[in-house]
């Protein structure tokens, strides 16, 4: 696997995305995958909300969550949220690398995907192409960060090893191989978490890739999801109570 980050113009609030990325990219082999911080999208859907306006963090996390934990429950007076059916902190809502603001998660996720699938087939010529919108996450009981999937088109995220034997020839009974939060993670690890100012990277030679010639139907999103009470962490998840957000669920 190759994963190649590519530096872009400051990115600001307004910018043409698609102009953005054709400037950065100058070619895409076949059979890639283009991961692309969410952040970038945000900007340029001008979903920023400056500090000046007087909403407060927390204010913001409460509505741009579908559910929520209250600060007063970390010791860092952060906010656990779950969006998408994704455990994150302060529902991805980040003051780093913007003056004075907030930015908040691209409005529609997988419709950003999608279009973003469409246009990098039209306009690098390429039939296998893949595209992932990342963020940065904690891992619970681990320090640091890594790069995550918040939504993904082009490819089969979730390939199931379930009946494939393992090296003494027995049946595999509950694996699955999530592609998209693979790649994620190692794009975001190329493209940086400081000033590094390179928030696409290129994924080539991937050897777990599936790559589909349509955007990726309902049924296979609901896949990747897991309701909260079979999950594995279901003790965990459901010994709190969890409170309703303004985010559409």
């Amino acid at each position: 696997m190759r994963v190649t980050a590519l530096p872009t113009r400051l990115v600001k609030p307004g910018d043409n995305l698609f102009d953005v990325l054709e400037e950065a990219i100058l070619e895409i082999p076949e059979e890639s995958v283009v991961v692309i911080t969410s952040k970038i999208i945000s900007l340029c859907e001008g979903r920023v909300v400056g500090k000046a306006e007087g909403q407060t963090k927390h204010d913001l996390v409460r509505s741009e969550s579908e559910y929520y934990l209250d600060p007063a429950c970390s010791r860092y007076d952060v906010m656990l949220t779950v969006n998408d059916n994704q455990l994150f902190v302060n529902a991805g809502i980040d003051e780093s690398n913007v003056e004075d603001a907030f930015v908040l998660w691209p409005a529609n996720l997988q419709e950003w995907a999608n279009e973003i699938w469409h246009f990098l087939r039209d306009t690098y010529n390429v039939e296998k192409v893949g595209v992932i919108i990342s963020d940065s996450r904690s891992t619970p009981l681990q320090w640091g960060v890594t790069g995550a999937s918040l939504a993904h088109a082009g490819f089969l995220s979730l390939n199931s090893k379930v009946g494939h034997p393992d090296l003494f020839g027995r049946d595999m009974k509950m694996t699955k191989v999530n592609v998209a939060q693979a790649l994620a993670a190692a794009g975001v690890l190329e493209m940086g978490e400081t000033n590094e100012q390179s928030p696409v990277a290129v994924i080539s030679e991937v050897r777990e890739a599936v790559y589909q010639d349509r955007e990726p139907t309902l049924q296979e999103l609901e896949d990747l999801r897991i309701a909260l009470e079979d999950d594995v962490f279901a003790p965990l998840l459901t010994a709190v109570e969890w409170r309703v957000g303004g985010r559409k669920q």
